[in-house]
């Protein structure tokens, strides 16, 4: 009996939590486990009445561990933790460390910064592409929609009715294609319009990034909106290791007007890495390319900011149509050419590997 329960619970050391996206033997949600003339009988300690997640959770455990070798029938007796367990478990994912920004100065996680200087180009779909582009590679990789007032990447993502789940204080944000997603689209109604100014807007982004949970990533992207306000100068001050991609359409107005959203980034002292030109023509059934919106905005950009352009995406009806029913163009149809393009650019972001350079390493030296 013994070596059965202790099959079970490698079996059950298997099952993920989908939204903390850890073991749930390491969460502390098995409250025991017994073994009686072939039956199983686990139990499951959920994080909240009403997790979103109860059923899968309980699904794959009664799948783990109803594949031991002598267990003929599981029975999951489901029940809540406890106040004083979920308190546990918030010290254990927060590491022991007091509550305070995720993605601190020390931190290993890339941080991307997505800006335009006008609405209207691109730049949400290119976030939520390059999110799931990037994801698809391995990466651990988070999204904070930070366009508090046009926010779009629930819709984006196929996840438009999702909210998160809230344990204690901290917060569990959705999952989408492999990409941990929060936006202020998830804690309103139906398509209520958020008019908030500075202050509201600040607290909103510090609190997107301190009560959410995003685990140890290897990549955070963040939607900004366009322009240079509130939020673009709350970013510098929040995460000024920030770096910052910078998109435009290739029309020469925009991409002025983009040039200052890098202008702005590096005031903050933030680092622009590169332009994304988006919309940059429409292939045609003979080669040849319409260029509805010119050409050259990307470049010239690139050129005045003194950063690579580091990819051109095309026009593509695949890629609008993967904006309106939530699947990415780069999963939906990774064969067109804005899929390519972007999945290009996810490849290069995905070199930039995290490093140590400029970070505190936690240690003094000793005098001899």
């Amino acid at each position: 009996m013994a070596e059965a329960v202790e099959a079970i619970e490698t079996a059950l050391a298997r099952v993920i939590d989908p939204e903390i996206r850890r073991p749930i033997t390491e969460l502390g949600m098995i409250g025991g486990i017994s073994v009686v003339d072939g039956t199983a009988t686990v139990g499951l300690k959920l994080t909240i009445v009403g997790c979103p997640a109860a059923d899968t959770i309980e699904r794959d455990v009664r799948e783990a561990a109803a594949s031991v070798a002598g267990i003929e029938s599981v029975a999951v007796d489901v029940s809540v933790m406890s106040r004083d367990e979920r308190a546990a478990l918030t010290e254990k994912l927060r590491g022991g460390r007091p509550k305070a920004l995720q993605f601190g100065p020390d931190s290993l996680t890339r941080i991307y910064a997505i800006t335009s200087g006008k609405g209207g180009v691109g730049k949400s779909t290119l976030t939520a592409n390059l999110g799931v582009a990037l994801a698809a590679r391995g990466l651990r990789v988070g999204i904070v929609d930070a366009d508090v007032f046009g926010f779009s990447i629930p819709g984006l993502l196929g996840i438009g009715g999702a909210k998160p789940t809230q344990v204690d204080e901290m917060i569990l944000p959705p999952v989408a294609h492999g990409v941990k997603v929060i936006s202020i689209g998830m804690f309103v109604s139906g398509n209520t319009a958020v008019s908030w100014r500075g202050p509201m807007l600040h607290r909103t982004l510090q609190q997107f990034l301190t009560d959410v949970y995003f685990g140890d990533l290897d990549v955070l992207l963040l939607d900004l909106p366009p322009g240079t306000g509130d939020i673009a100068i709350s970013l510098g001050q929040l995460l000024p290791q920030a770096e910052v991609l910078v998109v435009t359409t290739p029309q020469a107005a925009a991409a002025e007007v983009a040039e200052r959203s890098g202008l702005v980034a590096r005031q903050t002292g933030q680092t622009v890495i590169g332009v994304v030109e988006n919309m940059a023509g429409l292939p045609q059934p003979d080669g040849t390319v319409l260029e509805l919106f010119g050409s050259g905005g990307g470049t010239d950009a690139a050129a005045r900011l003194d950063v690579p352009l580091l990819a051109s995406v095309p026009l593509s009806l695949a890629l609008r149509e993967g904006g309106d029913s939530g699947l990415p163009v780069v999963l939906g149809h990774p064969g067109d050419a804005a899929a390519v393009a972007i999945s290009g650019l996810a490849a290069a972001l995905a070199t930039r590997a995290r490093g140590l350079a400029g970070r505190k390493l936690g240690f003094t030296v000793a005098q001899a």
